[in-house]
């Protein structure tokens, strides 16, 4: 009898170890997925900071786009640039230190590299822009395994998730929370593609303070009556060379996020059929969301047959028929583009349907 109350007693013993043992065991499994999760090895842990990447595949999207993978510091690593955010990458490129900006279209899902799509902008292609683009041609011509400076993030807007933006209104003033539950998103292509038709829009040519404008490597200038030179308009790829990327990158965090229900409205314009680029991810995104992802293109030169969607430069009809109605509360404007498709047709328009400046930010 008495051995008996041993054994059981030692049974109980061995049992509750065993438990204690599961439960430590899961405890410690927790802690080390959580922490695994909460310390994530970032690459740009300082915006001031360059971070030289190697090339580590490219491949070609259509006759003159590429994507080119960089590699990370590891197989864990993130690159840490938030929603909203770009990065700048830099080189000398004949003798003379190029910087532009890029926003990838990898997240910080993706671990181990980060992939930048840029349109590629050849010598001898454009009359005006006789040498292309020195960036875009110099990623073009870098081999696997060359190394270039990444520097970020950077930009005044990032998107925390579930409609909250934060925006900076300069680069010196503090971020101002605003909600969104409708974002419009207008896209214009690339400067050659889209600034030629604005170069002569009325509103420059009838505007007396205007005495003409120029285009050169050096970007758009207006030229005042008193010949004084106002410069503020991009060179070639200034502003980076898709205008998409920043609307993907954003349009990928919202539809990704089956609780995050804000609405998106994107207006893509471009120069001819070929030149939509992302076009295959943005459809198939708004085939699985068309309750939360509205797309519509325009085309200077859709065409002739089997176009169902708008044609010619963006113009007012186009926005009040594709971008959300205006709401100090509930809409924001979202733009991404040649500064003349921005400042000559669509501020003007979105003013007349009665967005506030409050609610429109410019990429």
């Amino acid at each position: 009898m008495m051995t008996s109350l041993g054994s059981n007693s030692s049974n109980v013993t061995l049992a509750t170890c065993l438990a204690v043992g599961v439960v430590a065991g899961t405890s410690v499994l927790i802690y080390f997925l959580w922490s695994k999760k909460h310390h994530r090895l970032v690459t740009l842990l300082n915006p001031d900071v360059k971070y030289a990447l190697p090339l580590i595949e490219k491949e070609e999207i259509s006759h003159d786009s590429r994507r080119f993978r960089f590699g990370l510091p590891t197989e864990s690593h993130t690159l840490g640039l938030p929603i909203g955010q770009h990065v700048y990458l830099s080189a000398h490129i004949d003798g003379k230190l190029v910087v532009r900006p890029y926003t990838p279209v990898s997240s910080d899902e993706d671990h181990g590299f980060v992939d930048l799509i840029v349109k590629v902008y050849f010598r001898n292609v454009h009359p005006k822009f006789p040498d292309g683009g020195k960036m875009s041609q110099h990623l073009d011509n870098m081999k696997i395994g060359d190394k270039i400076d990444f520097r970020g993030p950077s930009g005044l807007l990032v998107y925390n998730g579930r409609g909250e933006f934060a925006i900076k209104p300069n680069k010196k003033q503090a971020q101002v929370l605003k909600h969104a539950t409708r974002v419009g998103l207008i896209a214009g292509g690339t400067v050659v593609d889209l600034c030629y038709p604005f170069l002569n829009h009325n509103s420059v040519i009838n505007d007396k303070s205007y005495n003409h404008i120029d285009m050169g490597m050096n970007g758009y200038y207006l030229y005042t009556r008193s010949l004084k030179l106002i410069p503020g308009y991009p060179t070639l790829e200034k502003n980076g060379c898709l205008r998409i990327t920043p609307m993907l990158q954003l349009i990928r965090a919202v539809l990704k996020d089956s609780g995050d229900k804000t609405q998106l409205h994107l207006l893509f314009a471009n120069q001819t059929e070929q030149d939509i680029l992302l076009r295959q991810e943005l459809e198939l995104l708004n085939d699985q969301h068309p309750e939360r992802f509205r797309l519509h293109y325009t085309l200077d030169r859709p065409p002739t047959e089997n176009w169902s969607y708008s044609r010619g430069f963006i113009n007012i009809d186009m926005l009040f028929d594709h971008m959300p109605k205006p709401d100090d509360e509930e809409t924001l404007i979202l733009l991404c583009g040649p500064p003349p498709m921005i400042d000559f047709a669509c501020l003007p328009s979105l003013d007349k349907l009665g967005h506030s400046k409050q609610r429109i930010f410019v990429y």
